[in-house]
Order: structure tokens, then C-alpha cells, then sequence
């Protein structure tokens, strides 16, 4: 649906925890997980393969604490905030809109944005090398 989407012409970012970071290591700690969590992103990540060919997805190495899914229009936003020791899917999600005056919704798209900036291009086409530890830029 998103490999559909996108190539209708919306816009569709997807931002992924690199689960070979020390970042994913310590968050797996946290939920108790023993290892699994790198596992279940590149279980994930084989599961959105076809987006591939669409720019929008990158690779990031922070603490993965929270899941976003903003709306075409930018006026709603989900956020699954996560909570210490516990899976994200044992989270709860909040629904956000954008009000005149609000902070929440801008504070989290903004934080969506940040993260953005520092996550590198992901392919798991390319492997990786000493040389080129991160996947290069997929255009």
C-alpha cells in the first residue's frame, strides 16, 4: 500500500533503527529483549524491500523511543511514545492534532525531523564493508 501510495505521489518517509548500533543494543536491554530487537528490524526492514525504489528511507543509529505516522495534510499525527522496559507495541499511541497555539504536535514533527536529518540512506541491497559501514544513498 505505501510502495502504491508513493508512487501516486505521496509523500512516504520511513525512518528505521539501524539495528547494528549500539543504539538498538541498549534499547533491547531496556525492554529485556536478549538480542531479539536487531532481528526484528531486519525482519521489518525485508518486509518494506519494495520501497526501495523510492527515496524516503533511511537508517538511523539513535535509541529508537518513538514511533510516528503523520497524516498527508500534516494536521494529525500518531505517536507511539515508548516506555522503558516495555515493547512498542505495549505503548500507548497518541493521536495529536495540530492546534493554533498547541506545542505537541510541532514538538513531535519536529522531533520526527531531527532525526531525520541524522539517519543515513538505507539499502539492503548493498552490504556492508569496513569500508562503507553505512548503506550508501539510494536516489
Amino acid at each position: 500500500m505505501l510502495t502504491e501510495r508513493a508512487g501516486a505521489g505521496v509523500k512516504v518517509r520511513l525512518c528505521w533503527a539501524d539495528p547494528d548500533s549500539q543504539a538498538v543494543d541498549v534499547r533491547d536491554r531496556e525492554e529485556g529483549l536478549r538480542g531479539a530487537l536487531k532481528h526484528k528490524i531486519r525482519v521489518a526492514l525485508t518486509y518494506y524491500q519494495p520501497l526501495l525504489d523510492i527515496p524516503g528511507a533511511r537508517s538511523g543509529s539513535t535509541v529508537p523511543w518513538c514511533t510516528h505516522h503523520c497524516s498527508a495534510s500534516m494536521t494529525t499525527l500518531l505517536a507511539n511514545p515508548h516506555v522503558w522496559g516495555a515493547p512498542a507495541s505495549a505503548n500507548p499511541i497518541l493521536h495529536l492534532r495540530r492546534i493554533e497555539g498547541g506545542t505537541w504536535f510541532d514538538g513531535y514533527r519536529r522531533s520526527f525531523d531531527d532525526v531525520w536529518e541524522t539517519a543515513l540512506p538505507w539499502d539492503v541491497r548493498t552490504p556492508r564493508t569496513a569500508e562503507h559501514p553505512r548503506r550508501p544513498t539510494i536516489r
